[in-house]
């Protein structure tokens, strides 16, 4: 779990100096920032998105996905979560915005792609943590630039870090045998188009309620093991 907890550490830390920056730069800045961060995202997501092999796991992980999303609500609740959490750390300052959007943001970014789910299963295979820790890195330096235009939603993307790459590690023995390079490459091709609706959403394209497709991501491979 080492590469785990310096993961959540990163994701923490950057997020934390990343809000603290933000405090200091004129909205034209931060303006500025999201543009140039969402048009990052969308490239992210088209990179991503060009890992999958079977464009009908990703029409049916999709499909399905954001019904049960929608079904569930998942955007609204983690919104009016964040709502919540906002009104309570107020402190008779102006309202936090956007906590419920750092988060999905975060989670998306931090937790999709082929580095989160080879970097879990090494981890908990073999207790090679190498992967993981050059990932927690990269998330330090993220974490600090999309909390800087997000704000302080985003460390709270660090509990789905704990949950997604901790229980990928916990269950690494299970999981290696269905997680293989297909069904990881479906489940980052899944991941990967809602990061393009979120980098959308950034550069004011769309108002995509991406955490309602985020089952889509769960969805995926486990298609992946009907759809050969």
């Amino acid at each position: 779990m080492l590469g785990v907890l310096v993961n959540i550490a990163t994701v923490i830390v950057g997020s934390l100096i990343g809000t603290l920056c933000r405090k200091g730069l004129p909205e034209r800045l931060t303006s500025a920032i999201m543009t140039g961060l969402g048009l990052c995202v969308l490239y992210i997501g088209i990179d991503g998105a060009l890992e999958g092999q079977n464009t009908l796991v990703l029409v049916l992980s999709v499909a399905i996905g954001v019904l049960v999303g929608t079904l569930l609500d998942i955007d609204g609740k983690i919104h009016r979560l964040g709502d919540w959490v906002a009104e309570k750390t107020r402190r008779g300052e102006q309202k936090n915005a956007g906590i419920g959007e750092g988060f999905v943001a975060g989670t998306l970014l931090f937790c999709v792609g082929a580095m989160t789910v080879v970097g879990s299963l090494n981890a908990g295979i073999s207790g090679d943590n190498q992967t993981l820790i050059t990932k927690a890195l990269l998330d330090l330096m993220s974490s600090i630039v999309l909390s800087a235009t997000l704000g302080i939603g985003v460390i709270f993307s660090s509990f789905s870090v704990l949950i997604i790459q901790g229980g990928l590690v916990l269950l690494a023995q299970l999981l290696q045998p269905f997680l293989t390079t297909y069904a990881i490459n479906e489940m980052t091709c899944a991941g990967s188009v809602i990061i393009i609706g979120l980098g959308m959403n950034m550069l004011g394209l769309s108002k995509f309620k991406v955490a309602d497709l985020m089952p889509a991501i769960v969805l995926a491979p486990l298609l992946c093991l009907i759809i050969k």
